[in-house]
């Protein structure tokens, strides 16, 4: 072809004067490109990283090159700009080594618990007639024992700081010794009453910091059924103790708190022993992930801390559920012996032990039932244990024969067994670390306070229409259980 003719048809233009350092230059159009599995920004990863190459400085001599960021690390999710909760190696039964006895300790402050709780529904006739008094007076014991639970709650926080978990404990046992002695020596009823309250107040102590202890260790749900499956044995044995001394041996019902006082001691010094060196043996982590120990210092800040664990749905929930829960148990364990008496004609020195057949169902329940619960899933497992325990007291109410009554009261007590342990480890796993100890306190005052209001409410009403009201009122408390279960949220993602 002629040079003249080819250079008719295409045009040459000059050349950039430094091709070499000129980049890409940006497309008049570009098509947007999107992958499905990496989050999308507002711009172009590609168009910008050719951009940036375009118009960066042409640099002279050794430099170090810019960290590049693959596409899969600015995928990623940011790292967050606050540390969570502090990550610590859960503490077992067996390490450290003194957490053995340690849990042994708990267990026997709620064997004694135990013992305490479930005596007053075998020797309630005979304080009666002590006393002279009748169903609403001798109810009066609950609310002192209510009023301790509650007055508990505003000082835990503060106990645990100055005192630490060993000589807050053995002040709790001393509280109990302080009230038994009124109570063995057969003091005047109003005395009573007010040793009740000192009864209360060291039993809500033992009782929030053995949960938080064990709630805190591997397999957490086992260890609380441990725990209060001993409070379970301890029911067992207090009636029987209890009805013996008074029916066999003949002697004043008050004879029979001279064993709890005794065990109080013991259990002041054991306590104070073990867990002596607990704080040591918390890890760096643990104790800064819990600012509720150690930055409350003020009667003032301690109300402020216990009123916003109530703005917590757990918390507030929680406390109802476990205030229905204890409402029933005590209700239960406290009036089955007047309704056998009164409604069913019973005799008194064999229906005494009946109170025994229904401690033996929670402990059975809590040792046995605990662990398939933990597997299944205690949310699930909860309402089946409710319902089933609700279709038996039905059975008890509607079913005139007295040992027909006693096998279901037994196997009500076998299935409200594992609720306090399972719904206990819900708690636990649904608040942060530094909410356990007041958040679980205030679960534990103020929902134990049911076990004095519940058995009260029912003394009342069956001075008016009789003992069977004791059933109603229990079927209405396992539904007050069945909708706070409900309500609970999910347990929440901890990486404890």
């Amino acid at each position: 072809m002629d040079a003249t003719l080819f250079r008719s048809l295409v045009t040459v233009e000059s050349a950039p004067g430094n091709l070499e350092n000129a980049g890409p230059t940006m497309p008049a159009k570009a098509v947007p490109r999107t992958y499905p599995a990496v989050p999308q920004r507002p711009v172009s990863i590609e168009l910008d990283r050719i951009q940036r190459f375009a118009t960066s400085p042409p640099t002279s001599g050794l430099t170090t090159p810019a960290e590049e960021r693959s596409d899969l690390e600015m995928s990623g999710t940011a790292t967050p700009s606050e540390p969570a909760d502090g990550i610590e190696a859960m503490q077992s039964m067996w390490d450290p080594y003194m957490n053995r006895f340690r849990l042994l300790s708990v267990c026997l402050l709620n064997f004694l618990n135990g013992m305490n709780d479930s005596a007053a529904g075998a020797l309630i006739p005979y304080i009666e007639k002590d006393y002279d008094i009748g169903y609403a007076i001798v109810s009066l014991i609950f609310v002192g024992n209510a009023i301790g639970f509650i007055t508990a709650a505003l000082f835990l926080d503060s106990l645990r700081e100055h005192l630490g978990r060993a000589k807050s404990l053995a002040l709790a046992e001393l509280l109990m010794v302080g009230g038994y002695i009124p109570v063995v020596c057969s003091a005047p009823f109003p005395v009573i009453v007010v040793a009740y309250f000192f009864i209360g107040l060291g039993m809500s102590v033992t009782i929030a910091m053995g949960n938080v202890f064990c709630g805190s260790l591997h397999n957490g749900t086992t260890m609380l059924g441990a725990m209060h499956g001993s409070y379970g044995i301890g029911g067992i044995v207090g009636p029987l103790i209890a009805t013996a001394i008074v029916t066999i041996g003949h002697a004043s019902w008050a004879r029979y708190y001279l064993i709890t006082l005794g065990l109080a001691v013991i259990n002041c010094g054991f306590a104070a022993y073990v867990f002596w060196g607990y704080e040591k043996d918390m890890s760096r982590q643990a104790l800064i992930s819990q600012p509720s120990l150690d930055r409350v210092s003020s009667p003032r800040a301690r109300l402020a801390g216990m009123f916003t664990a109530f703005s917590s749905r757990v918390v507030l929930l929680g406390a109802l559920f476990i205030f229905a829960y204890q409402g029933a148990e005590v209700s239960i364990s406290g009036w089955v012996i007047s309704f056998l008496i009164n409604t069913r004609k019973g005799d008194p020195s064999s229906v005494g032990y009946v109170t025994s057949g229904f401690w033996a169902g929670i402990t059975i329940g809590r040792f046995v039932l605990a662990a398939p619960a933990h597997r299944i899933g205690e949310k699930v497992f909860v309402y089946g244990l409710v319902i089933g325990a609700t279709i038996f007291e039905i059975l008890v109410w509607w079913v005139p024969n007295v040992i027909g009554d006693a096998i279901s009261v037994a196997i009500v007590g076998l299935l409200l067994g594992p609720v306090y342990p399972c719904a206990a480890a819900v708690f636990m796993r649904t608040m942060s670390r530094s909410e356990q100890i007041t958040g679980l306190g205030v679960i534990s005052a103020f929902g134990s306070s049911g076990g004095a209001a519940a058995p009260f409410t029912t003394g009342i009403l069956a001075q008016a229409v009789g003992t069977f009201v004791l059933h109603p009122v229990a079927i209405a408390l396992f539904a007050v259980m069945l909708i706070c279960w409900y309500g609970l949220p999910s347990d929440r993602k901890r990486n404890e």
